[in-house]
């Protein structure tokens, strides 16, 4: 296991191995990659499984997909944390990983998400279930909207028709109540005064008669309307549309994708009389930021670290290399364990050639 922390973090083992004191600083960076790309590759599997929701090869896409992210993400820190030369001064560190540090939060940000998703799962079912309903009444209104807009002039003839028959029924209800004076000996304005079913009351009721009959023809016509309205609405195909079931809505939100999903996520503190829930959207701010820390964590260790002797050991090896790219003459490993536990400053060159003709004089 700390060969394999060691392989992580990306260190030169021959080296580090001269240092026992350092053994444990390393297999901690290499274990924070090490689980930053595992995790990333939870986040991507788990986005990718609702890309492909429904197919049955949406678990085999999900673990090829999740493996290919979490390897790239581990390599991308895994060469962030090597990138940063810890040989140099702490505000050219700084600079150096501060392009990096960016590009962590953005890593952050983006393996955080899908987890998100699943931890506020049921959260999220509720709201959309609640979605659905709203943008299934609003289709059905704005179909009903539509067709009414179309048959316009048979709906304004319908609304007529209605007021006329409602008028006319007041109107009745009216006459009746005269016809009732009349008979009962009733006096009003309207009435004899005379009790008995003479010929004023014959007159009104007659009268009553023939409004009854006409009433009746209107809500005969009324129904005729209504009658051919709902059948062009049937071949319309508007009487298909229905308010969603339990089952139904379960359905759609089973099947539902990642864009739906994170909309959801991203309104979940919006409660529906426009009020926001503080406690729902900073538990959404303070995962997405714990993730980001976690992501971030490699690159400060290695930047409040201080400089230590495995840096030292690298930079003398670094600048041996270079010396003999440039003058061709072979330093030996004797050599350069003599030099590598101190500082290796301007004069590293003379120093080399001075040990080296020790070396060979021995």
């Amino acid at each position: 296991m700390k060969s394999f922390f060691w392989w992580c973090a990306g260190v030169h083992r021959e080296t580090l191995e001269r240092y026992p004191e350092e053994h444990n600083k390393y297999i901690s960076i290499g274990a924070t990659i090490f689980f930053t790309g595992l995790f990333a590759a939870l986040a991507g599997g788990y986005a990718l499984y609702f890309v492909f929701s429904g197919s049955p090869f949406a678990i085999f896409y999900a673990l090829i997909f999740g493996l290919i992210w979490g390897l790239a993400i581990f390599n991308l820190d895994r060469y962030i944390v090597l990138s940063i030369d810890k040989n140099r001064n702490a505000a050219k560190q700084l600079l150096q990983a501060l392009p990096r540090i960016l590009l962590a939060i953005l890593i952050g940000l983006i393996i955080s998400r899908p987890l998100e998703l699943k931890i506020f799962d049921k959260e999220i079912r509720e709201y959309l279930r609640t979605e659905y309903l709203v943008q299934q009444n609003a289709k059905i209104d704005t179909l009903n909207k539509t067709f009414e807009n179309k048959y316009l002039v048979e709906y304004g003839q319908l609304n007529t028709l209605k007021t006329q028959a409602d008028s006319l029924e007041a109107s009745i209800k009216t006459s009746r109540q005269q016809l009732n004076h009349e008979i009962f000996g009733t006096k009003t304005d309207e009435t004899s005064g005379v009790m008995g079913y003479g010929p004023y009351a014959k007159m009104k009721e007659s009268a009553l008669n023939q409004q009854q009959n006409y009433l009746d023809t209107l809500r005969g016509r009324i129904q005729q309307k209504e009658s051919t309205l709902l059948q062009r609405k049937g071949a319309e195909g508007l009487l298909d549309q229905r308010i969603l079931s339990d089952k139904s809505l379960d359905s759609a939100i089973n099947v539902a994708g990642f864009a739906d999903r994170n909309a959801a996520l991203s309104n979940l503190h919006k409660k529906p009389d426009g009020t926001v829930n503080k406690s729902t959207e900073n538990a959404v701010i303070f995962i997405a930021l714990l993730f980001i820390f976690f992501e971030c964590l490699p690159v400060f260790v290695k930047l409040m670290s201080g400089k230590d002797a495995y840096d030292n050991a690298l930079r003398n090896q670094r600048e041996i290399h270079d010396y003999e790219s440039d003058s061709g003459v072979r330093v030996e490993k004797t050599a350069i364990d003599k030099i590598e536990d101190y500082r290796v400053d301007a004069s590293i060159k003379k120093r080399m050639d001075k040990l080296q003709a020790e070396f060979e004089e021995s």
